[in-house]
């Protein structure tokens, strides 16, 4: 697979929904239960929630014949926040998910980068820690009976991906 990442256009809008709502269906059902996918999905992955970012340039699709992952971003504070980082199941251990994180890197130039998961989604977590973040605390679910959060960050600087 050759992997190109780019910036989203409001055409893929119905391509980076698919990404989000197939990921979270494969993912989240043994960490959070069927009800906070489902409320998470119609929350955070509705057109109205997902177009601004493209508007805003702030999401990058990866794709080879087809969108097969996305990121969202925005510079907050003193970091950027990766708000969200997903690669289609059958996509997954492609390089797309790294691609689209280096681009994201690439894209905070002097600014660390911020992420935050599912406590329990132990293979995220080992994917970020591979990519260079480390863990750096823990913060309750924005979600009333959501999981716990993991925080890690990235320093600023250049990426190299470490197998």
């Amino acid at each position: 697979m050759r992997v190109r990442v780019r910036e989203a256009t409001t055409a893929d809008l119905d391509a980076v929904i698919h990404v989000g709502m197939t990921t979270w269906r494969a993912t989240y059902p043994p960490i959070t239960g069927e009800a906070y996918v489902e409320e998470g999905i119609a929350k955070w992955w509705a057109p109205e929630a997902v177009l601004p970012g493209i508007e805003n340039r702030r999401v990058l699709v990866a794709e080879d014949d087809a969108v097969v992952g996305m990121a969202a971003f925005t510079p907050f504070e003193d970091h950027l926040m990766l708000w969200k980082l997903y690669v289609l199941p059958d996509a997954q251990g492609s390089g797309s998910g790294g691609a689209l994180l280096a681009e994201v890197i690439a894209r905070a130039g002097d600014l660390p980068v911020r992420l935050t998961h599912l406590f329990g989604n132990d293979r995220a977590h080992a994917v970020y820690k591979r990519l260079g973040f480390i863990e750096t605390g823990k913060v309750v679910s924005p979600v009333d009976g959501g999981p716990e959060e993991v925080v890690m960050e990235r320093p600023a600087g250049p990426f190299h991906a470490r197998p």
